[in-house]
């Protein structure tokens, strides 16, 4: 049996801002499923509710006079929780202040995460009583895990097997060199091969650098950061680590997103009966100010609304969708400039354009089940998951081809794979490539029979994290088995 010690800085369904707290909230589940003894440390933002926690022990974290707490949620012994009132106990999200600004002292109180979870990794925490075999650290949050394990080694001390997964490099964790001596870093890792990036200090660059294996969140997005055009700068080091790093596709908590027992929606359904897809569709319909009518072709987007995401491009091709008929309802939060103008639209366009700013889980699920496409035209993807609840929900997706939306939908007029065939994909990141993309659905959706295939096309794929599971469980061995 592996010993894992999970680090991150988010977990569903304690906090989440994306995919990252959905994967801390599943995978060390599913690896726990396969006899592992996976334990998680995360900073405690609020939830759960004290009264539903108990405190394990303080830790005093070396070089500074700080003293943190771990406590334990009754029902969940194998997650710590790392409180710190002055660092974590905010309002906002955990990254940003409520007017979406980052935290100044982000990289003092991500920084207290690593060096707490060291002290774990190398079995100083003598109340718990355990030391993993291996860390898994996640995003530049918990970057420098495997450079402060490194530099146990200098010392002579031993250190358990790091892994890194990169969720998204475009954040990189990058500060000015003067922060080496608020985190009591040694300068004379400061350097091209170490933790330097572009004249800054960087979280990233350190994992990537003194992490013993690197790790994505899917195949493509594995291939594509070692190019120009996604390596965001560390294209060089990536490609020099080509060997030690693998893509591994984020898989669906089929728990938690199940159209046949999902308690948000009205209806449930299954691949073999969607008599009650068309009831969630008339509901979404009601509930949003939509003309109720089944026959008319309803898109929907779930997304952070910024140009990586593509709703600029959305944006583009909203108004020439809408005369042709078709309904579009949208939820998300990001660039106020985007709010306004999506705002705007919706207004002139009432019963047909649906705008929700901000996130509702439950009417989530409900435009998941409810819509009939899913737009998803990111520039870049590392996973995605919304294509992947779209297709387990019978709601084909409309993508770009990109990272995991490349890896997951396989376009309708693909015959060489006719069997796989599940959604829309254009290759070219533009809005008119994305108008065409959906008049091509809009068009089988007019066949009720072709558009009946691909439904249970992409519901009969497998999605959970039982596959992911395993291929990460079978990478803790490889990075074990090696000197």
């Amino acid at each position: 049996m592996l010993q894992v010690l999970f680090v991150l800085s988010e977990m569903a369904p304690y906090s989440k801002t994306g995919g990252l707290g959905d994967v801390g909230g599943a995978l060390p589940l599913a690896l726990q499923q396969l006899g592992d003894d996976i334990r998680v440390l995360v900073p405690w933002y609020g939830r759960p509710d004290l009264d539903e926690m108990h405190w394990i022990c303080s830790v005093n974290v070396p070089y500074t006079q700080e003293s943190a707490e771990i406590w334990i949620a009754t029902n969940r012994p194998d997650v710590y929780f790392l409180r710190y009132s002055a660092y974590y106990e905010r309002e906002g999200s955990p990254y940003q202040n409520a007017q979406g600004q980052d935290w100044p002292d982000n990289p003092r109180r991500f920084a207290l995460l690593n060096r707490v979870a060291v002290e774990l990794a190398q079995g100083r925490v003598s109340s718990l009583n355990w030391r993993p075999d291996l860390v898994h650290v996640h995003d530049w949050q918990t970057g420098l895990i495997p450079y402060l394990l490194d530099l146990e080694t200098r010392v002579g001390s031993p250190r358990p097997a790091t892994l890194f997964t990169i969720h998204n490099l475009a954040y990189q964790g990058r500060f000015p060199p003067t922060i080496m001596a608020d985190l009591h870093l040694p300068r004379e890792d400061f350097h091209w091969q170490g933790t330097e990036l572009y004249g800054t200090f960087s979280f990233m660059k350190a994992a990537l650098v003194y992490s013993d294996q690197l790790s994505t969140v899917s195949p493509g997005y594995a291939r594509e950061i070692q190019t120009d055009a996604f390596g965001m700068g560390l294209q060089g080091l990536l490609q020099q680590r080509a060997g030690q790093l693998s893509g591994i596709l984020n898989g669906v908590d089929t728990a938690h997103w199940n159209p046949r027992t999902d308690p948000y929606l009205p209806a449930h359904y299954h691949a073999r009966n969607l008599v009650g897809k068309n009831q969630c569709k008339i509901h979404l319909q009601q509930s949003l100010g939509l003309e109720s009518q089944e026959e008319v072709f309803l898109l929907g987007m779930i997304s952070r609304l910024i140009e990586q995401k593509g709703i600029d491009m959305v944006l583009d091709v909203l108004p020439d969708l809408l005369q042709r008929g078709m309904q579009v309802a949208i939820l998300g939060s990001g660039e106020k400039l985007y709010e306004a103008r999506l705002q705007e639209l919706a207004a002139a366009h009432p019963g047909r354009l649906a705008v929700r700013i901000g996130f509702d889980e439950e009417l989530a699920h409900r435009i998941e089940a409810g819509a009939d496409a899913f737009l998803m035209p990111s520039r870049f993807e590392p996973c995605g998951l919304n294509q992947m609840y779209s297709l387990h929900y019978g709601t084909l997706p409309i993508v770009h081809h990109t990272g995991g939306l490349a890896d997951t939908v396989v376009d309708a007029d693909d015959l060489a794979r006719d069997h796989e065939r599940n959604g829309f994909v254009f290759s070219v990141a533009h809005s008119d490539a994305l108008l065409q993309a959906v008049l091509r659905a809009a068009a089988v959706f007019q066949q009720p029979a072709a558009w009946r295939q691909l439904q249970q096309q992409a519901m009969a794929g497998n999605y959970s994290w039982e596959h992911s599971a395993l291929a990460y469980q079978q990478l803790y061995h490889r990075i074990l088995a090696r000197p």
